[in-house]
């Protein structure tokens, strides 16, 4: 297989980040339309990201939040969105940056992707040693099942699995996958 010098892999992700930028945008104008919210799950220890540290000792890997009925003040900037949300009835005000977001979900339309962490420094060392690029990262779900969901946070007191992904097996949706449009 020949080299991706172009890693179409991380542009495709670069894109779908601005898939959520531009949403969060338009939420951030004009409020949520019709029966729209949205399901983000980010990596808590990722770089730029602001949470409190009671909030951080729960969820100390990653963590999904509701943008639904009860947030507030969202602003959205190039890198990052800040949004307050109630945790146990107490406020917050998190910030993430975009670049931490492992999945968005749509609900109420049954759309959504996921993300993976491409090491970029990695990236280029397997790119240059020869070796094939990683496969895609972002996973579109073209037709979720009914009530698809992204996974609820873990309790605070229960360690968060996370299972492997099987690229196969979606739960009923369809998953575009970008490595088949790559020559071989």
């Amino acid at each position: 297989m020949a080299t991706d010098h172009i890693r179409y892999d991380i542009l495709a992700q670069e894109a779908l980040r601005g898939v959520v930028r531009t949403v969060l945008v338009d939420v951030a104008k004009n409020g949520l339309p019709g029966d729209h919210h949205f399901k983000i799950t980010f990596a808590t220890t990722a770089p730029g990201v602001r949470l409190s540290e009671r909030m951080r000792g729960q969820y100390p890997e990653d963590m999904t939040i509701v943008l639904q009925h009860q947030f507030w003040d969202l602003t959205v900037g190039d890198d990052s969105f800040e949004v307050g949300l109630a945790f146990g009835g107490v406020p917050e005000r998190l910030a993430v940056p975009f670049d931490a977001i492992t999945a968005f979900y749509d609900p109420a339309v049954q759309f959504g992707f996921q993300f993976e962490t491409i090491d970029a420094a990695a990236a280029a060392r397997d790119g240059k040693a020869g070796e094939p690029p990683p496969p895609p990262l972002a996973r579109l779900p073209v037709e979720a099942a009914k009530g698809d969901a992204l996974p609820a946070p873990a309790p605070p007191t229960a360690k968060p699995k996370k299972p492997a992904p099987d690229p196969d097996s979606n739960g009923g949706g369809q998953i575009v996958r970008l490595d088949r449009f790559r020559k071989k």
